[in-house]
Formats: C-alpha cells, sequence, structure tokens
C-alpha cells in the first residue's frame, strides 16, 4: 500500500473523529494540488457517505476506479456507497470484482452474501408472489447465501459484520439453533452489540414462565450493557406496560368484593340488611391495603431501580400507562363508595359498581394487543 500523503493522514484522523467536513476541506485541498491522488479520492469519498451523500461517495469512487481500477478501497467505497444509495440488486459485479483484488477478505463475502441473499428474496417475491417463505423456499432461496456468509465466517471468525449476515440469513431460512450460537458468537467479539443483546434478552422474556417483572428486568439489564438501543428501550416500555396493566386487575378485584360485601345484587328475600355495620366497612379497607401491599407495593419495591424509574419515565411519557393508572384509581374509588358509604338502598351501589366495573374491563379487553 502506498504512503499517505501527510494532508491526507490529517483528513483520515479527523474521520476517525466524526469531524466530515473539516476532512472534506483537507481533502478537497489535497486534490486541488494532486487529482490524481487515489487515496485522497477514497477519503473524501467515506466523508460523503458518513454524511449521508451516498451519490457524491458513488462519484468520488469512480474518480477513484478510473485513476486505478483494480484499487480495493476504491471497490469497497463503490459497494457501500451503492448499497446506501438503495442499489443492493446491482452490486454483485462490484463485489465479485473485489473479491477478485482480495479474496482473502471477509468483509467482500458477508457483503456478497447480502446482496446475493436480498436479491434472492426479491426473485422469489416476484415469481412466487408471496411473502410468506415456506421452509422449502427458504433454503433455495437462501443456500448460495448461505454458503458465502460461511466463507465469510472462515475468512474472519472474528468479524462481526460476517456474524450478523450469517445471522440475518439462519433467521430467514428459520434455523432458530444457528441463530442463537451466532448471537452468542456476536456478543462474544462485541459484548455492546444492541441487536444481538436486543434478541437475546427477547428470547429468554418470552420464555415459559416469564411474568412482566421478570421481562422487565432482563430488558433493562441488556439496557445497560447498551444504553442507546431503541430496541430494548421499547421492550421495555413493552413490559413496563404489562406490568402497570395488572393494577387494574387488582382494582377490579376491589370492586368485585366491596359489591360482595355490600350484597348488591341480592334479591328482596335474601338481601343482606343495610346499611353495613362499621366494623365491616373498616375491615374491608383492611382487605384492600393487603391486596395492594402485596399485588402492587411489595412487587413494586422488589424491582430493579433501573425498572422502577422506568415505570416512572413511563407513566410520564406514555397516555395509556396514565389512563391504566387513572382508571384503576377510578375502580379503587368506586369500591370505596361502595364498601365505606352506609348505604340503605342497593340501587346506588348497584350503578357504581357497573361504573367502577364495566369501562375498565372493556379497555382491559381493548389494549389486550399491547400485552403482545
Amino acid at each position: 500500500m502506498s504512503t499517505l500523503h501527510p494532508t491526507v493522514e490529517k483528513a483520515q484522523a479527523l474521520i476517525a473523529l466524526d469531524r466530515h467536513d473539516q476532512a472534506r476541506t483537507l481533502l478537497a485541498g489535497r486534490l486541488a494540488e494532486d487529482p490524481g491522488d487515489i487515496r485522497a479520492w477514497v477519503k473524501m469519498g467515506y466523508c460523503h457517505l458518513h454524511t449521508e451523500q451516498p451519490r457524491q461517495a458513488l462519484a468520488a469512487a469512480d474518480e477513484a476506479l478510473r485513476l486505478a481500477p483494480e484499487d480495493y478501497g476504491a471497490l469497497r467505497l463503490r459497494a457501500q456507497a451503492m448499497t446506501h444509495d438503495n442499489g443492493w440488486l446491482k452490486v454483485q459485479p462490484v463485489l465479485r470484482e473485489l473479491i477478485r483484488v482480495a479474496p482473502d477478505d471477509s468483509f467482500a463475502y458477508a457483503m456478497l452474501a447480502d446482496a446475493v441473499w436480498r436479491e434472492a428474496l426479491v426473485r422469489h417475491v416476484r415469481e412466487s408472489g408471496a411473502r410468506e417463505l415456506t421452509h422449502d423456499a427458504a433454503d433455495r432461496v437462501t443456500r448460495e447465501a448461505a454458503d458465502l456468509a460461511m466463507e465469510a465466517l472462515r475468512l474472519g471468525p472474528e468479524d462481526v459484520y460476517a456474524h450478523e449476515i450469517a445471522h440475518r440469513i439462519a433467521d430467514a431460512a428459520g434455523n432458530g439453533t444457528v441463530s442463537d450460537m451466532l448471537d452468542e458468537a456476536i456478543l462474544r467479539i462485541d459484548p455492546h452489540h444492541a441487536e444481538a443483546l436486543a434478541r437475546r434478552a427477547r428470547k429468554a422474556a418470552r420464555a415459559p414462565g416469564v411474568g412482566a417483572a421478570g421481562a422487565a428486568e432482563l430488558y433493562a439489564d441488556a439496557l445497560a450493557a447498551e444504553p442507546h438501543s431503541a430496541d430494548l428501550r421499547e421492550q421495555l416500555d413493552h413490559a413496563t406496560y404489562r406490568l402497570l396493566r395488572g393494577t387494574r386487575c387488582l382494582a377490579l378485584l376491589c370492586v368485585a368484593l366491596a359489591g360482595a360485601m355490600v350484597d348488591v345484587f341480592a334479591t328482596d328475600d335474601r338481601a343482606a340488611p343495610l346499611p353495613v355495620p362499621v366494623g365491616q366497612r373498616l375491615w374491608f379497607l383492611c382487605v384492600m391495603a393487603v391486596i395492594w401491599a402485596f399485588g402492587a407495593w411489595r412487587r413494586y419495591r422488589g424491582l430493579r431501580a433501573g425498572v422502577r424509574l422506568n415505570v416512572r419515565s413511563l407513566v410520564r411519557r406514555g397516555r395509556w400507562a396514565r389512563i391504566v393508572l387513572a382508571q384503576a384509581g377510578w375502580a379503587v374509588a368506586c369500591a370505596l363508595l361502595i364498601a365505606e358509604v352506609p348505604w340503605t338502598d342497593r340501587a346506588v351501589p348497584q350503578i357504581i359498581f357497573w361504573a367502577g366495573l364495566v369501562p375498565t374491563a372493556a379497555t382491559i379487553w381493548f389494549d389486550k394487543k399491547k400485552t403482545r
């Protein structure tokens, strides 16, 4: 590899610091001085690529390839620029040329596997009209791409990108065992890999017997390792919402117990005397306290600090989280009205009972899809 010009070296350091505008200024001066500096063209192309200007990056790559048609860096830049400009279905010739120039490059094989898989999938959809892959179709669509991905893994056993592509292909083929093994390999290489952490946490959270609290703690642990993962944040919010949703069930239980104590549906010949004695009404308060202490407060205090913080955060951010708590509060207020007021007639307690029960139960059914 030719020695970099000092200006190009400075630009490369600036690119590593994400200071692309400054790097671009330096490279523009260098290219004005020497338009034949291939490395300057390639670095300029990466400045454009990293600032979401794939067409300018492609132009820089083409200029570098005009000067040196077999330059590895220019070919790699061109392939990346094409894919950033939605050119996955046209990039294969460039990648195959890249492999011819650098036959031991795992990145080139991994990127070619990605391109082959995407093209095969598009072709399958166009030919069959089916958007779901059957087992036989998945094997046919992913076969060549899987072979290329295995070669990428052989050449680059520590290459995260090669593992990512292999995982994507194995997942498309429905091979869960291989997908899990690849996730473990990715996390061994990069313990903070956001997507692999999210997949592992999601699998553990969906295992049989894991409730909302357990799922929330699993996602909180994964988020502590990768705090910038939007996927993990979304999954933690989902599990937290399931926790909050449980408060409405406790509130409905209080309404049901209050209705039973007042005997709101008793017939005239079997009706318990009203008003309910004071001691019985006070005892109901103790029962409600026990329900909420063991059903909600004790459970909440037993959660990890990260999950408790997210409960409060979700209540501030999420409209449905606030609706859940408001409905739980409404149902508890109805239960208290039924049980603590010394009613002499059952007509009003019956109305309050249905007012506390029906809206809350109906909304639980309505937002059931939110817990899927």
